[in-house]
């Protein structure tokens, strides 16, 4: 899979240093995958779930969570936004 935005990734973790690793385990997971469904995503990170037309990823033992839309047709995974749980919970992104 091709991940858009490492960027993303960069900024989150310089207010979160916590998640550095987390989330580096995640993108390298991810950019070797070949997923075609959420089934493969699951086969991954099994605790990965739809809402509404994005996954959302449960990082770091939950303390975070990645929000992408996935492209499975052309192997993409776009970041829409990385959160801790507490701002997932607040419901601002969707």
């Amino acid at each position: 899979m091709r991940v858009i935005s490492r960027r993303a990734i960069r900024e989150f973790t310089r207010a979160h240093p916590e998640a550095v690793e987390p989330l580096a385990h995640w993108f390298l997971v991810s950019r070797r995958a070949c997923w075609s469904s959420l089934a493969d995503v699951r086969t991954d990170f099994r605790h990965a779930d739809i809402v509404g037309k994005y996954t959302v990823f449960n990082i770091g033992g939950n303390k975070f969570r990645l929000i992408a839309t996935i492209k499975y047709k052309w192997q993409v995974v776009y970041i829409r936004q990385i959160l801790t749980h507490a701002e997932y919970d607040e419901g601002v992104w969707l």
